[in-house]
């Protein structure tokens, strides 16, 4: 089992929250402040997950700078009040930054019992 320090618990809490707000915020036609809300708790909470030092080292790679750019230009566009325009911006971003995690992820839940045998199918599983 992996041990978390106190402050990785905090985090892994306010990016479930920030997380939640996103998605309520969505769900009730992109509201602005929830959406702004969840922003806020969800880069404060990844913070606080990986650190401050290594947030920004993976934000601000050089490689990475197009992503972030996309992202956090997403979070402000929000932030001042077109929250469609920034959602739509903040997911391009996140998939650009996070696109190396999501191969990681498929073959995680790829061992799990209902939905591995589901993401196994002929016409969902990749080709070899």
């Amino acid at each position: 089992m992996i041990s978390l320090t106190d402050s990785q618990k905090i985090g892994m809490g306010l990016t479930g929250f920030g997380v939640f707000f996103l998605f309520f915020g969505m769900i009730l036609f992109f509201d602005k402040a929830l959406l702004a809300i969840g922003n806020i708790l969800f880069v404060a909470g990844l913070s606080f997950v990986i650190g401050l030092e290594r947030t920004f080292r993976f934000f601000f790679q050089k490689h990475k700078m197009k992503a972030t750019s996309f992202f956090l230009g997403g979070v402000f566009v929000v932030l001042i009040g077109w929250p469609i325009i920034g959602v739509l911006l903040e997911i391009y971003g996140f998939f650009l930054l996070f696109r190396g995690f999501f191969p990681v992820a498929v073959g995680f839940i790829r061992r799990i019992p209902v939905l591995g045998s589901i993401l196994n199918l002929p016409f969902i599983s990749a080709p070899s």
